[in-house]
């Protein structure tokens, strides 16, 4: 059944994604971006059938009016980035813990449905055996990661104190079309493809031997919106990822073999912000929700590939 949503970050790279699947499903989609980290031409050719309104998350007035008459809200927007939340933690909290907080009021209080929150596998840190699963303790080493956890946190007590029906996923790692390497805070997916593409070394930081859960973005699409129709019990905090996990080193590999091109590497000093290893185990949601990850990292990156050579965003050596 068609009905009238919300999507907090709608021009970003997730949260465009999820615009274009839900208008595909003939929902009637409303957007609050402040286009701080996202743009309106990840919105080009479906602009007349979105309701786009300019507005920060850190505006309870601006959430409000956003909410209003919406039966469901995808809450995706958020400042992201590890490392720009150890430079400014002060502005990565106010975004993502106090923004959600303002989600959840304007949602309870507007008479909305469930609100999807978009949370982040960098809760889990690096303590607990692999894959993480979700009983595992949190154990955040980012600010980035404990204003997710916290925000989750806020969703989980609405959920019990106002029967306002939350459902929290953690991302792990998502790729894929609409994202930009651009900033200097780019996910390591296009910024690999940018510097692959020019000639140029991928930066990799320490060995490379550490692992993501590179997951798709039409998967976590998938999952986001299994979570709004989900009819069972809430408060639930599930994972959406691919389920596997490859090297960073591995990853350089399969992006040159993606572009057709030799990779070359530079190292730099590992971080200590980082999460050394990040694998989900995918098997609540898939029994929850019946969430099936179904893009290789293989076909997910020919498929970022040809998403980048549509937009101009890839050398012209490359092809």
């Amino acid at each position: 059944m068609a009905a009238r949503v919300l999507v907090t970050g709608g021009a970003g790279f997730i949260g465009s994604n999820l615009v274009l699947r839900l208008l595909e499903r003939g929902h009637r989609v409303r957007v609050l971006d402040n286009f701080a980290t996202g743009s309106r031409a990840n919105l080009a050719g479906v602009e007349p059938d979105v309701e786009i309104l300019e507005g920060d998350l850190r505006s309870l007035d601006q959430v409000q009016a956003a909410v209003r008459g919406v039966e469901v809200v995808f809450h995706v927007g958020a400042l992201p980035s590890v490392p720009r939340s150890v430079r400014n933690p002060l502005t990565t909290n106010s975004v993502n813990l106090d923004g959600t907080l303002n989600v959840l009021l304007a949602a309870r209080d507007g008479g909305v449905g469930r609100v999807v929150f978009a949370s982040s596998s960098s809760v889990y840190g690096n303590h607990g055996p692999l894959p993480r699963v979700e009983s595992l303790r949190p154990d955040p080493i980012s600010p980035y990661a404990v204003s997710k956890l916290a925000a989750e946190s806020y969703c989980v007590s609405f959920a019990r104190a106002y029967a306002l029906e939350t459902v929290c996923l953690r991302y792990f790692n998502v790729y894929g079309p609409n994202q930009s390497a651009e900033s200097e805070y780019a996910a390591v997916v296009p910024r690999f493809m940018a510097a692959a593409s020019e000639g140029r070394p991928v930066t990799i930081f320490g060995d490379g031997s550490q692992t993501r859960d590179f997951t798709y973005v039409a998967d976590v699409v998938d999952a986001t919106i299994l979570a709004a129709e989900h009819r069972g019990e809430t408060p639930i905090v599930l994972n959406a990822a691919a389920g596997r996990s490859i090297s960073v080193a591995a990853l350089a590999d399969a992006v040159g073999v993606a572009l057709g091109v030799t990779v070359e590497r530079e190292h730099l000093p590992a971080r200590t912000d980082e999460v050394r290893h990040s694998h989900a185990d995918v098997s609540l949601a898939e029994r929850l929700l019946g969430f099936s990850p179904r893009v290789s990292i293989e076909r997910g990156l020919e498929l970022a590939v040809e998403a980048l050579a549509a937009r101009g965003a890839l050398a012209a050596r490359v092809g």
